[in-house]
């Protein structure tokens, strides 16, 4: 169990706010591509399978918990450089949020 919270711990998983989104039309399954705020941490990218229930103009202006010290990964022409999670339903993902607006960067503990 020690190992296992000691893995949770090494994540760094922070607040976010989308500011910009577009279809990721070389992605092999249907995906986003995302720029998300994370204040003092800057605007990261990240690639998002989340085309079910979003529209590219739904998310703007929306707040995500991601992990951001994973590796860079490179999906087709692109580099994602954060991990947004998401309650995954099938082929359906629901973004994880805040429930009230929280500064930029806050780190999830």
């Amino acid at each position: 169990m020690d190992n296992l919270f000691k893995s949770f711990k090494d994540l760094d998983i922070r607040v976010g706010t989308i500011v910009h989104s577009e279809y990721f039309k070389e992605a092999r399954n249907s995906s986003y591509k995302l720029n998300i705020d994370f204040g003092e941490l800057g605007i990261l990218k990240s690639s998002a399978q989340i085309t079910k229930n979003y529209s590219i103009e739904s998310l703007i202006g929306i707040q995500v918990i991601a992990v951001v010290n994973f590796k860079k990964k490179q999906i087709a022409n692109f580099f994602s450089e954060c991990l947004v999670l998401g309650a995954v339903d099938g082929d359906s993902v629901v973004l994880l949020k805040p429930i009230s607006k929280v500064k930029n960067g806050l780190r999830i503990a």
